[in-house]
């Protein structure tokens, strides 16, 4: 007979993240499909929306990843952004408001996206470690234990 058998026992820990190359692979495929299909759909003289599009990649890709793959992501994505999504195409410009304000768009979306993660994940872990049950409460005043 099978019996099953948790492996596990106690409260579960909180999910780890996953690699950060693996989420700057994710970040540059993203990226180059997002800012391709914004090109097909919108062109390239509406920046803005390629932001918002790469600004939310940033976010979901922060969901998974840890606080040190924040400034790689975000560096990642503007350029493509810069490269691809801005005339002319295929070539890195500077520009120094456009771009710093840009690069700050998708860091604070990507730190945003992991801290978002690890407070959700902690008050997961918050509430399974919690909910093990109440305490037992003393029926009698003679059953409470004396105040040292």
């Amino acid at each position: 007979m099978i019996e099953w058998v948790a492996f596990r026992s106690g409260a579960r820990p909180v999910p780890r993240p996953v690699a950060t190359p693996l989420v700057w692979a994710t970040a540059c495929g993203g990226a180059l499909t997002l800012v391709a299909v914004h090109n097909i759909l919108v062109g390239t003289d509406r920046p803005g929306l390629a932001l918002a599009a790469l600004s939310l990649l940033a976010a979901l890709l922060g969901l998974c990843a840890r606080f040190s793959a924040a400034p790689g992501t975000a560096v990642l994505c503007w350029l493509f952004l810069n490269g691809f999504a801005v005339p002319p195409a295929g070539t890195l410009t500077w520009a120094v408001h456009r771009d710093a304000f840009w690069l700050a768009c998708l860091c604070a979306a990507t730190l945003l996206g992991t801290g978002l993660a690890r407070l959700l994940h902690a008050r997961a872990a918050y509430r399974r470690v919690t909910t093990a049950g109440p305490a037992p409460t003393p029926s009698s005043p003679d059953d409470r234990p004396p105040f040292p």
